[in-house]
């Protein structure tokens, strides 16, 4: 658990919000939660994050974390832009900023934040109250306390499906929610998914990668990448299940915890193919990675070597191994960044650098991983590797 200041602060300056939202109706409700069975204490620890006062009681939270929080606004918002209208699942939404968010500055319709911590309920309600609970006869927000797959699950019995799934879980856990997010969800919607099992995308547990994103991963140098592409490759797998294919809008990696963050558009039809879809091998000897196709497995060997003496290669997947983000529709988040402020003119500098280079990352002509440094003299022995990639 963080343990955070008593006295408020600020995690992120934003012009886009230019008065600071809080809770006028906070005093008034403890005292529905008397009648609780047992008793819930929630210690205060107020911060503003994007000019939005909230409370993360004893809930987890991490600061860090906000600009991943920025991502989620911006897609939901560019959403409900295109679509016109933004319904939004929150199945772990621990304090409830997240909710809160997409109901201020997503503009969402409604929000059904859940969290299967019923303990956090009074600091949710809290915070989810500075946004008016009825409009116009109709709820824009709900608050439920039921395990994850139980609540998608349910939405989908009753055929409530929404535009926009947030999947905030820890480890690999996400694998486990795929498939009943996915039939929840309408037709070209977004599922944002998170991952934190570095374990896995360091290839040190292959059999638990291969349980919960159904890819076998053994030690690469660019372990990040890795655990980006196998939680893709594993969301594709799901998708496929029920007939859909999911490709992704954004995939983010951050430091802390570490933490694996993917956004996904779900459309009807499977992957053509199996394309982008396969395996990564990389060469011991010197340093190449290339994708592998179903079809071309046992033909596997590097440029770098002939017949007499094969290199040994490292192989991984099946995983993405397509695009990570679209340009296209990053181009389109880093515009409303700069039109509510987040980015331009020195403010949100981290979150301008990111877009940015999410956008140069994007390029289809860049190959897996990286090459370091030291390694680049040593490929001068295998000219062909330098001109064939």
């Amino acid at each position: 658990m963080l343990t955070l200041n008593l006295n408020p602060k600020t995690l992120s300056p934003s012009s886009f919000i230019h008065k600071t939202f809080v809770n006028p109706k906070k005093p008034s409700i403890s005292h529905q939660f008397s009648n609780f069975k047992s008793p819930i204490h929630c210690k205060s620890n107020q911060i503003t994050e994007r000019g939005i006062l909230f409370d993360t009681g004893d809930t987890f939270f991490r600061h860090e974390s906000a600009t991943g929080r920025d991502l989620r606004v911006l897609a939901a918002a560019l959403y409900k832009q295109s679509k016109g209208q933004l319904r939004v699942l929150d199945a772990m939404c621990g304090c409830g900023i997240r909710s809160l968010r997409y109901l201020i500055e997503s503009k969402a319709d409604f929000v059904l934040a859940n969290d299967a911590n019923e303990s956090h309920r009074r600091v949710i309600l809290e915070n989810l109250a500075i946004v008016e609970r009825f409009q116009g006869g109709k709820k824009r927000w709900v608050v439920t306390h039921l395990e994850a797959n139980r609540v998608l699950t349910d939405c989908y019995l009753q055929r409530d499906y929404f535009d926009y799934i947030d999947i905030d879980s820890f480890g690999s856990d996400s694998s486990f929610f795929l498939r009943a997010a996915f039939s929840s969800l309408k037709l070209d919607g977004l599922v944002y998914v998170t991952s934190t099992d570095g374990y896995s995308s360091g290839g040190h547990r292959p059999f638990h990668s291969l349980a919960a994103f159904g890819a076998y991963v053994r030690p690469m140098p660019y372990a990040n990448e890795l655990g980006l592409r196998i939680l893709i490759g594993g969301a594709v797998r799901e998708a496929s299940v029920l007939g859909y294919h999911v490709t992704p809008l954004f995939s983010y990696y951050s430091y802390h915890g570490p933490v694996f963050r993917v956004l996904l558009r779900m459309n009807r039809g499977k992957l053509p193919d199996n394309r982008d879809y396969g395996f990564i091998c990389y060469c011991n000897r010197c340093g190449n990675s290339q994708a592998v196709s179903w079809g071309e497995l046992g033909q596997i060997r590097c440029l770098c070597s002939n017949t007499k003496d094969a290199a040994p290669l490292v192989v991984s997947g099946p995983l993405w191994t397509g695009p990570l983000h679209s340009a296209a529709y990053i181009m389109e988040m880093l515009n409303l960044a700069e039109e509510w402020g987040w980015v331009g003119n020195g403010a949100g500098t981290d979150l301008e650098k990111l877009l940015k280079r999410m956008l140069e990352e994007s390029d289809p002509r860049l190959p897996f991983g990286y090459i370091k440094l030291d390694e680049v003299p040593h490929m001068l022995f295998y000219p062909k590797i330098c001109f064939s990639s």
